[in-house]
């Protein structure tokens, strides 16, 4: 694992944040370069996908399990600016349960957010994990990081749309999914960005009113018993990977008892985490 992630673990005011809203933004993640090498990959893997299933190019597109489709989208699973956000928030027993890229085309000239609105429609991540778990507040279990190739700094270019404090109340915070609730806020992200989420947070996406498509790539990180939440299309990678990088795409050596009961040689991050830290930084 890249040792520069060593400088960018998760502050006290992240987790502070992190805690009190369910989100915090990041800015200057990801290089000018990566970003311009990442978008005519998405671009080709959206076009793709679009003509499979039948969908118009001027709609919302949501594709799952976009990791296996391109060598590139392995390099941001342990991102140095990111990936230590991650364990520094879950701690080391984590894995990628779940991939997705949105793609929001413009709305077109004619549209525009004070006329036509922001398109909402809000929720919480993980399906029957919210209507099968009986706790208040529910448990986190998962976050996501959510990479924005596109420039979000403005409202109206569809934006992450959330609700500062709500991953604390499992019933939505307002009358109708589709209306802003309040002290819901359009989160502004510039382009190389990130936003850091708890699942629970409700929130949305929304309609784009800008000149440019809006491209994100969510990876979503959860503690390894959890169940992958989509085909985790990555054997073709495994060979190539460092042992942290095989813990993350699911491997298990010591089989399937290893995901609740985990010996070392099932999280290697727990071990490199020790020795780069120190054993206080290890949770039990």
């Amino acid at each position: 694992m890249d040792a520069r992630c060593l400088d960018y673990c998760v502050t006290e005011e992240e987790r502070l944040k992190f805690e009190r809203d369910g989100f915090f933004v990041l800015e200057d993640v990801l290089p000018e370069d990566l970003v311009d090498e990442l978008i005519p990959v998405v671009d080709r893997v959206d076009g793709a996908y679009r003509k499979r299933e039948g969908m118009g190019s001027d709609v919302r597109a949501n594709m799952l399990d976009f990791i296996g489709r391109d060598d590139l989208f392995l390099e941001l699973l342990d991102w140095y600016k990111t990936f230590p956000k991650v364990w520094g928030l879950l701690n080391w027993n984590i894995q990628l349960y779940h991939t997705h890229m949105i793609v929001t085309p413009p709305a077109g000239p004619d549209k525009s957010l004070e006329k036509d609105g922001p398109g909402l429609g809000f929720h919480q991540d993980s399906g029957r994990l919210n209507l099968d778990i009986e706790t208040n507040p529910r448990p986190r279990i998962s976050l996501k990081v959510a990479f924005f190739l596109t420039d979000a700094s403005q409202p109206g270019r569809g934006n992450f749309v959330a609700v500062p404090g709500s991953h604390l109340i499992n019933a939505f915070p307002g009358e109708s999914r589709q209306d802003m609730p309040e002290r819901g806020m359009q989160v502004c992200v510039p382009k190389g960005g990130a936003v850091v989420f708890d699942r629970r947070i409700w929130h949305s996406s929304s309609a784009n009113y800008w000149h440019e498509p809006r491209r994100t790539l969510f990876y979503g990180y959860s503690y390894r018993w959890l169940r992958p939440r989509d085909n985790m299309t990555v054997d073709h990678f495994m060979a190539r990977c460092d042992p942290i990088r095989r813990q993350l795409l699911g491997a298990s050596p010591s089989g399937g008892f290893g995901y609740t009961s985990p010996k070392p040689e099932d999280v290697p991050l727990k071990a490199w985490i020790e020795t780069h830290l120190g054993a206080e930084a290890i949770a039990a």
